[in-house]
C-alpha cells in the first residue's frame, strides 16, 4: 500500500514520507544511499544547500534511476546567498528545472532579512522553479511574524530533531527560561513544548514536517515512552519506530527519515501496511488512548539517568560559558 499523501494550501501533494540526505549523509556521498531508497519504494527526497551540502550526489541518483519526474518528488533548502541565485545553483547540482519544495531552510540564515529571504522564494514560486515554498525551524512566533508581510503563506515548516533536544530541554529547566524549548521539535519527549507550534499550523493550513523523530529510542532509550511503543507495537504488530511514525502519521505530519540500510527503509515504508491482529483487513491505526499514552508518557520526560547526566553537562558547560565571557569583558576593560 503506498504511504499516501497530504494536500498543501496551494492545492499541490506532499508524499507523506520523504528519505532525507542529513544526519548520516550530511557532505558525504549520498548516491548509493538516495538511489537504494528510490529503489525501495521511497518517492520523496530531502535535501539541502549549504547545509548537507549533497544536492549533486541526489542528482546523481535521480539520473542513475532515471525514473519518470512525475513519480518522485523532491524538496531542497535554501542555504544564503542572493535567493534567486541559490535556486539556479541547486537545480543545475540536482539536474532539474523545477523542485516540487523549496524550504527556506532557517531564520537564521537570511539575505538581508526574513521578510526579503521571504519575498526571494514568493518570486521562485511565481516563476515556477518550485512548486511550492516553505520555512524550516521557524518557531510560533516567527511565522506569525512572517505572516504580516507575506504575500504567500508557506505551505511547510519542517522542524528539525536532534540529540541536542533533551540536552536543551533541560538547560532550559537549570535557567528557567524557555527560550532552548523553542529548539526542541516533535518527538514524544518534546511533544507538550510544541503543541501550540503544531495547533498553530493546523489553524493556518501549515503542514509539519518533522525529522529525527525517533530520537527516544535511538538517542534516549530506556524511558517512560518504551514500555508505551512496545505495548501498542504488540497489538498492531509493529517495531518502536513504526510505532512512533504511525504516531505522527496520525497528525497529518510528514516523516522525514534517513538510513543507509535497506531492513530499515522497508520497515519505515511498512507503517502504511500495518494491520490490526484481530482484523487483518483492516489497516491498524493508533486509538486516541494510544496517542494519550505515548503524549502522557513523553511528558515525563527521557530516563533519569540520562537527564541527570545532561545536568551535569548543562552545569559545566555554563560555568564554561560564564568564566568565558568574565575574561573576555574583564580583557576589555583592561586594554580599554
Amino acid at each position: 500500500m503506498p504511504f499516501g499523501s497530504i494536500k498543501l494550501n496551494d492545492g499541490n501533494e506532499i508524499p507523506a514520507i520523504a528519505f532525507g540526505t542529513g544526519t548520516e549523509l550530511l557532505r558525504k556521498d549520498a548516491t548509493a544511499s538516495v538511489g537504494m531508497a528510490l529503489e525501495n519504494g521511497f518517492t520523496h527526497i530531502d535535501t539541502a544547500q549549504t547545509v548537507y551540502e549533497n544536492e549533486e550526489f541526489v542528482g546523481n541518483a535521480l539520473r542513475d534511476e532515471a525514473l519518470p519526474r512525475s513519480e518522485v518528488y523532491i524538496t531542497t533548502k535554501y542555504g544564503g546567498g542572493k535567493v534567486s541565485e541559490a535556486i539556479l545553483d541547486s537545480l543545475k547540482k540536482l539536474g532539474l528545472k523545477q523542485v516540487d519544495l523549496y524550504l527556506f531552510h532557517s531564520p537564521a540564515i537570511v539575505d538581508g532579512t526574513i521578510e526579503n529571504t521571504w519575498r526571494g522564494l514568493e518570486k521562485i514560486k511565481d516563476s515556477g522553479l518550485a512548486k511550492s515554498i516553505g520555512v524550516s525551524n521557524f518557531t510560533v512566533q516567527q511565522l506569525q511574524d512572517l505572516a504580516k508581510t507575506a504575500r504567500i503563506k508557506p505551505s511547510v515548516n519542517q522542524v528539525r530533531v536532534s540529540c541536542l533536544a533533551p540536552v536543551l530541554h533541560v538547560i532550559s529547566r537549570i535557567l528557567n527560561t524557555s527560550v532552548f524549548s523553542e529548539l526542541d521539535r516533535l518527538h514524544p519527549y518534546n511533544w507538550v513544548q510544541n503543541k501550540d507550534l503544531v495547533t498553530y499550523a493546523s489553524k493556518q493550513g501549515i503542514v509539519l514536517e518533522a525529522f529525527g523523530s525517533l530520537a527516544p529510542i535511538t538517542k534516549t532509550p530506556g524511558g517512560p515512552v518504551d514500555q508505551v511503543l512496545s505495548n501498542i507495537g504488540e497489538r498492531i504488530g509493529a517495531t518502536p519506530a513504526q510505532v512512533i511514525f504511525s504516531w505522527l502519521k496520525s497528525k497529518d505530519i510528514v516523516i522525514v527519515t534517513t538510513t543507509t540500510k535497506k531492513e530499515r527503509l522497508e520497515e519505515y515504508l511498512a507503517v502504511a501496511d500495518l494491520h490490526n491482529s484481530l482484523f487483518l483487513d483492516r489497516v491498524a491505526e493508533l486509538t486516541d488512548a494510544e496517542i494519550t499514552a505515548i503524549e502522557e508518557a513523553g511528558a515525563k520526560g527521557p530516563p533519569s539517568s540520562f537527564r541527570s547526566l545532561m545536568r551535569k553537562k548543562a552545569a559545566f558547560r555554563l560555568i564554561a560559558v560564564t568564566v568565558t565571557a568574565t575574561l573576555l569583558y574583564g580583557a576589555r576593560c583592561l586594554f580599554a
